[in-house]
């Protein structure tokens, strides 16, 4: 077929979210507060306020019952970077480009503490905060790559004065607040220009040096003492104003405050090679969790600290129960940009990264779980979860809401400016709220009296309340062993399968249109961008300058101390032409009709692709993939598979060792029966050309005077058959296998179903053949015209165990041969363009019964044997390559019309099909299968 030349359409978004149900509305805006000209660059809440940070170092607290400003509070000289609230403490912390972190009292407004980072104000601007509550510390990033933390002894004793160094935070000391010994002078913040030649000055006049610093002697790394913390009453505290209750502006400007100093050894420089942006602690300790609180007593020690960082990286920390050093357990490279925001639920943590990818990671096995392109190149700022609700925050000042599944249930536009901020929040009575805490974890859902608010805040001086509610309580499947059960999981996958199918079947991917070859470069970006999205490290591999690049992507299973089963699934991601004239829908776009799906690639072999694609994705989701598969697709498969082999031996170390390969490439020999293919045939193409001297020329004029091309052609295809119609090449059958008793009974099995002689299915899948495909002549074409040069192709399709390279040998000598015999004066022209070698599969191999038992397991019958009469030339090389053996599991049913109009699959059997590649993973992966003897080396992608 030729490619329909029309205008390509326009390449599908790269994001696997189905369009969220209009059903599903955004949230109400509850209620706007206004931060009067200053961004909103933080934000926190406790029971009775809200607190939002801004850039000119105050912190607006709000009444949550009347929602009206009750206080500012004041003392940092640089902009609230981070607020964190410690329910356990009722204190707020609030981190400042000022190089410092206060403690506020939250129950009276009142600063308590000053806490300064070892090296002072050469850590920067302080990015990010955490509370742990049991061990009692206070977790920072800085500017300066450093991980600090402060650990508030428990409980609390009182001091003798001398133990203890106070800070006033009148302004009118103009930075002399502090004794000469209590801080050293900053090299640059202190520094008068150069050419006035002066050292720096500790009592320069410079507000954007914070004029709060403690002695290093006076506070040490381990046993502490501190002064109690304040009373609910602020009666015997120093007086804010002269009625002795919180006044507008919160911070005294004459009552001195504790300076705590982080030691030396509470900090890990180069924790990070950029700046740290955020953390999280593992179990979530937030509101609105739904993470059981950690109690110390588990084996597994699972208190851990999770950091995200401008080195586009997130690491995992863990903290001991007696000791709050944080240990580096593990690396996880983002690679797509700094990440911005992290946030965890239970063993995932979710991290929001430049140009709107979301990095979902499992913590118990570390790997990737899924990616979720947001919106492209818009980056995400915040992120808050509500239960197993996800809300991303973006710099284009929307904000999306993504379920436990992955599928986004909401976006809207919820800022005219950048939103910077959020967190989730009850908006519920006091009392209600208390009560609720007491309940179990378990049963917290139940109390529907609790109402959550999701708060945003943004450059445009705008806080927002929206009304959120949390997500009904999906119960988990927990696997064992593989049983019907495993299957149970739920639709989300197949919804996810059919919809990702949609998108890649729009992509007009035909190999062999030059028209169509930047559709092909598309859908290889796109194809890669899906299995980011579904959890696979994933890269494009050129193949030469005129080919189409393959699409290489790994999905990792859970770390074990052994080496995990390695399979490559092969595929291709390129289709025959369609002209729309036969077909009863737009060939480029997925149709659903009487429970088939429609469109060009559907069978062949998009439809498969996707359901291993997202078999893989289901099970890593579940924690269930034992091994890792990889996806290797290719794009020109439909057009010779052009550069495939150079491009896999090039990057066989990116690929990685293989243990088993696994195809789905052809169709069932029946429509209700499933099948397993264990053999193709192999295929020599041959294009023969005769050609004369002389120009075109007049059958009137020169008829019977020139030996003609075309008579010479017709002879010559002659002598390839016999009148038995097989073909005459010498020795082409002497080492064809000859049929088992075994073979016969099968075949004879397969008639009974299909209806078909046995000895034609026996033709059609084991014995050779010679087919003419077409002959084409130079001239015009018409009744009168001698046609100079005359092509013909001719292919030849070999079983086991004929030698591709003697076949191919075989056929052009006796060409040669054949046309000097006939004594011609014309030139012959011969040449082997295209081979492929045959396939037969180890029937009685562990890894096939591994996929025939799958394939049972699923449908409840034996499925049939059966062999295809095509070839695929990649089957046969990857198994030499990788020295390990070829399964093929065919989805598609026979009447699928694959390269025909009205390509179809039958959506059961795509779902259905799909299962069957989980089952058999699972099985693989519970299995001691023989594995390939190489050692396993981590894969290099190629940058």
């Amino acid at each position: 077929m030729v490619a329909d030349p029309s205008p390509s359409p326009t390449i599908p978004h790269p994001s696997l979210s189905r369009p969220f149900d209009s059903a599903e509305r955004p949230p109400r805006l509850f209620h706007s507060l206004r931060q009067e000209h200053t961004s909103v660059l933080s934000v926190a809440a406790d029971s009775t306020h809200l607190f939002s940070g801004g850039p000119a170092g105050d912190i607006s607290v709000w009444d949550k019952d009347s929602l009206k400003h009750k206080a500012t509070l004041s003392g940092h000289s640089g902009s609230i970077l981070a607020l964190e609230y410690a329910a356990d403490k009722e204190w707020l912390f609030s981190a400042s480009g000022d190089s410092t972190i206060r403690v506020w009292s939250t129950r009276t407004l009142i600063p308590l503490y000053i806490i300064n980072p070892h090296g002072e104000t050469d850590a920067g601007d302080l990015f990010s905060l955490v509370w742990c509550p049991v061990l009692q510390t206070l977790y920072f990033g800085c500017q300066d790559t450093s991980l600090q933390w402060f650990t508030f002894p428990s409980p609390l004793q009182t001091t003798s004065p001398s133990s203890v160094h106070f800070v006033s935070d009148d302004p009118s000391s103009s930075g002399r607040s502090t004794p000469t010994s209590a801080r050293r002078a900053h090299k640059f913040f202190d520094s008068y220009p150069q050419y006035t030649r002066r050292p720096a000055d500790l009592f320069a006049r410079n507000p954007t040096c914070s004029s709060v610093n403690a002695s290093h002697s006076n506070v040490h790394a381990h046993g502490v003492s501190l002064p109690p913390t304040p009373p609910s009453s602020s009666a015997s505290l120093p007086s804010t104003s002269s009625s002795g209750s919180p006044a507008r502006r919160s911070s005294s400007p004459h009552r001195p405050l504790v300076a705590l100093q982080v030691p030396p050894s509470n900090a890990i420089y180069s924790a990070h090679y950029g700046y740290i942006y955020c953390m999280a602690l593992v179990p979530s300790v937030r509101e609105g969790s739904d993470d059981a609180p950690f109690d110390g007593t588990s084996e597994r020690r699972d208190l851990q600290l999770v950091t995200g960082s401008g080195d586009e990286s997130v690491k995992l920390w863990q903290l001991a129960p007696a000791n709050p050093t944080p240990m580096l357990l593990h690396t996880f490279e983002c690679c797509t940009g700094a990440v911005l925001a992290v946030v965890v639920r239970g063993e995932t943590v979710y991290a929001g990264c430049q140009d709107g990818h979301l990095k979902v990671w499992d913590l118990e096995t570390r790997t990737l779980v899924r990616v979720l392109i947001t919106s492209e190149n818009v980056d995400i700022l915040s992120l808050s979860m509500l239960k197993s609700d996800l809300y991303v925050c973006l710099a284009n000042g929307e904000v999306q809401r993504w379920s436990a599944q992955f599928e986004q249930t909401a976006a809207w536009k919820a800022h005219e400016g950048i939103v910077l901020t959020s967190v989730v929040t009850r908006i519920s009575p006091p009392a209600v709220a208390e009560e609720v805490l007491l309940v179990d974890s378990e049963h917290r859902h139940e109390h529907d009296n609790v109402k959550f608010a999701l708060v945003t805040g943004a450059n445009d001086d705008q806080l927002k309340l929206w009304e959120v509610e949390p997500p009904r309580t999906r119960k988990s499947v927990h696997l064992s062993l593989v049983t019907d059960s495993d299957m149970e999981w739920g639709d989300s996958g197949n919804e996810t399968m059919v919809y990702a199918l949609s998108k890649f079947v729009s992509i007009p991917s035909v190999s062999n249109s030059a028209a169509h070859r930047e559709d092909c470069r598309q859908a290889a970006i796109w194809l890669r961008k899906c299995f980011t999205q579904l959890g696979a490290e994933a890269c494009l591999l050129p193949t030469g300058e005129n080919t189409n690049p393959l699409v290489l992507g790994s999905f990792r299973g859970n770390q074990t101390k052994h080496r995990r089963p390695r399979i490559l699934f092969y595929g291709h991601y390129d289709v025959i032409a369609a002209w729309p004239r036969g077909w009863y829908s737009d060939p480029f776009t997925l149709t659903g009709r009487d429970g088939y799906l429609y469109g060009r690639g559907a069978t062949d072999n998009k439809g498969p692709v996707m359901a291993v694609a997202c078999a893989a994705a289901d099970l890593l989701g579940r924690r269930a993939l034992d091994l890792d598969l990889v996806m290797l697709i290719e794009g020109e498969e439909e057009a010779g598979s052009g550069g495939f082999a150079d491009a896999v031996k090039r990057n066989k170390n990116a690929i990685g060792p293989i243990d088993a390969i696994l195809v789905s490439n052809s169709t069932w020999i029946a429509e209700d029966t499933p099948c397993i293919t264990y053999g193709l045939r192999g295929v020599v193409h041959c294009n023969v050309q005769i050609s004369s001297e002389g120009p075109d020329r007049h059958s009137g004029v020169d008829g019977g005077v020139t030996v003609e091309p075309m008579l010479d052609m017709l002879k010559l295809l002659g002598t390839l058959t016999d009148g038995k119609n097989r073909v005459a090449i010498p020795k082409f059958y002497d080492s064809v296998r000859p049929c088992s008793d075994d073979e016969r009974q099968l075949y004879d099995v397969l008639s009974n179903i299909t209806r078909t002689p046995a000895a034609s299915l026996a033709s059609r899948w084991r014995e050779p053949s010679l087919t003419v495909h077409n002959v084409e002549v130079s001239g015009p074409r018409n009744s009168t015209v001698i046609p100079a040069t005359v092509k013909a192709h001719v292919s030849v399709r070999i079983v086991p165990d004929q030698d591709l390279e003697t076949i191919a040998n075989g056929l052009r000598e006796h060409l040669v041969t054949a046309f000097g015999e006939m004594q011609s004066p014309n030139k012959l022209k011969v040449s082997i363009d295209h081979t492929a070698d045959w396939w037969l599969g180890d029937l009685d191999g562990p890894w096939f019964h591994a996929l025939e038992t799958a394939v049972q397991a699923e449908w409840g019958v034996e499925p049939l044997r059966i062999r295809e009469g095509g070839s695929i030339p990649s089957v046969p090389y990857l198994e030499k390559e990788f020295s390990c053996h070829a399964l093929h599991l065919p989805l598609g049913q026979s009447s699928d019309e694959a390269h025909l109009p009205n390509e179809r699959i039958s959506l059961s059997n795509l779902r259905r099909g799909k299962h069957v590649v989980e089952r058999f993973l699972l099985n693989v992966g519970k299995s001691d299968l023989p594995r390939s003897p190489t050692e396993a080396v981590p894969p290099s992608y190629p940058v």
